[in-house]
């Protein structure tokens, strides 16, 4: 046994594994300043973080890795970063699509991805398209996306779906929130994992988080390898998620 599959025998025996990571993937730019690199290099490094984590997450039998790829706010940088990681994107997913299905990786994607470039959406239509079928981990991209935009278009459609009188206003509860969210199809995250050291959620996934656990780490995107996932992971299965409730409610439970 290699020390790698010593490591996943450890997590599986273990239990309690998140069925649902998110991961916040951050200092891509630092990572490269502190390097004298330009920030796209950053950028291009982080793919093979992406890479090693989808692998290893399909290896574990996670069922949901959400990776906040692209904020709704990103499209505040300078042109030329914005343009660079649309073609990174694109590129990436074009020599990544083959082992997404070799591993029976679906892909799907959260967002606004109207915001998106053409090329780009055309990109995230055919990689879905290609790994509909599959069966094993699934692979969520936040592109365009923020937390407020997000509960701001599911208020819309709440809202419009009681001026037309397809639902009572007293009917509304927190289960159809969660059903007109642009994850309303996965179950909420049970890790957030967040690189950089930065101690914040960045207006990712805002409804979903309300009892996720936290993982935060000094670690750099680019740097962030399997070795930092079973940190967070183990870290995860010594924690007691209560809900609201207490110890003693759970042990009865």
């Amino acid at each position: 046994m290699t020390e790698d599959e010593r490591h996943q025998f450890e997590l599986k025996a273990a239990g309690n594994l998140p069925r649902h990571i998110a991961i916040i993937m951050d200092g891509n730019g630092r990572w490269a300043s502190q390097r004298n690199l330009p920030r796209v290099e950053g950028h291009r490094q982080a793919v093979k973080s992406v890479r090693d984590v989808v692998e290893v997450c399909g290896q574990l039998g996670i069922d949901i890795l959400t990776l906040y790829t692209f904020s709704a706010e990103n499209w505040r940088r300078p042109r030329s970063e914005v343009s660079a990681l649309m073609h990174l994107l694109v590129s990436t997913l074009k020599n990544e699509l083959d082992d997404l299905v070799k591993n029976n990786v679906r892909l799907i994607t959260i967002g606004r991805l109207e915001d998106l470039p053409q090329r780009t959406r055309e990109s995230l239509v055919y990689g879905t398209e290609k790994t509909r079928h599959c069966t094993g981990l699934t692979l969520n991209l936040a592109l365009s996306y923020g937390g407020r935009r997000e509960i701001q278009d599911a208020v819309r459609l709440i809202s419009n779906k009681v001026l037309t009188g397809e639902m009572a206003l007293e009917d509304i509860d927190e289960e159809t929130v969660s059903g007109h969210l642009y994850t309303c199809d996965l179950p909420d995250p049970d890790l957030l994992i967040r690189t950089s050291g930065e101690l914040r959620i960045s207006n990712f996934l805002l409804w979903q988080l309300a009892y996720t656990e936290i993982y935060i780490t000094d670690v750099f995107w680019p740097d962030f390898r399997r070795q930092n996932l079973y940190q967070s992971i183990r870290d995860y299965q010594k924690r007691e998620r209560r809900f609201g409730r207490v110890s003693g409610q759970l042990a009865r439970s």
